[in-house]
Order: structure tokens, then C-alpha cells, then sequence
């Protein structure tokens, strides 16, 4: 049986698709295995909290929202990564 992930594991998955350059909310959420409601309150608190930047743009009379991960967010992800190496995680 599968182990569920916790809050951080989806936030920093979250913050990893959008450093790999996916910028678009549901190729986030694809890439992060989410459904739409996580991803959204996910993608609205990286905003607010200054991980990501959200882009707003116009196209064919639609408007489409892209992010950017911000100086914050690398840092963060920098950081986690850093200390799952000292944890290390994989050995049972």
C-alpha cells in the first residue's frame, strides 16, 4: 500500500514542476500528481508566501495565469534538498 504524501512532500513537489520550467496551473498539477483543488490552494499560498510569482496574460481574448519560482522559492527547495541528503531518507 502507498504511503500518502504530507502537505510539505506536495508543496515542494509543487515548487520542483515549476523550477523544471512548467509554468501552466494544470501541467502543475499534472506533473505533481494532484487534483485541481490542491493544486490551486497550493499554487495561492506559494504566491502569498512569496515562493512563486503569478503571471497574468492575455491571449485570443482569454486569460491565461502562469508562475515563476522567485529567489525564495529556489532557496527553499535548495534547503530540503540539503537536509533529505543529510536525513537520508532511502535506507529503511
Amino acid at each position: 500500500m502507498s504511503q500518502r504524501r504530507s502537505r510539505l512532500e506536495l508543496t515542494l513537489s509543487v515548487l520542483e514542476s515549476v523550477r523544471a520550467g512548467i509554468d501552466k496551473p494544470t501541467r502543475i498539477m499534472y506533473d505533481s500528481n494532484l487534483s485541481w483543488e490542491p493544486t490551486r490552494r497550493i499554487l495561492s499560498n506559494l504566491v502569498d508566501q512569496g515562493f512563486l510569482n503569478e503571471m497574468h496574460r492575455s491571449e485570443d481574448k482569454r486569460s491565461s495565469t502562469r508562475y515563476a519560482i522567485t529567489e525564495k522559492g529556489l532557496n527553499v527547495l535548495e534547503y530540503f534538498g540539503e537536509a533529505k541528503k543529510l536525513i537520508d531518507l532511502t535506507t529503511p
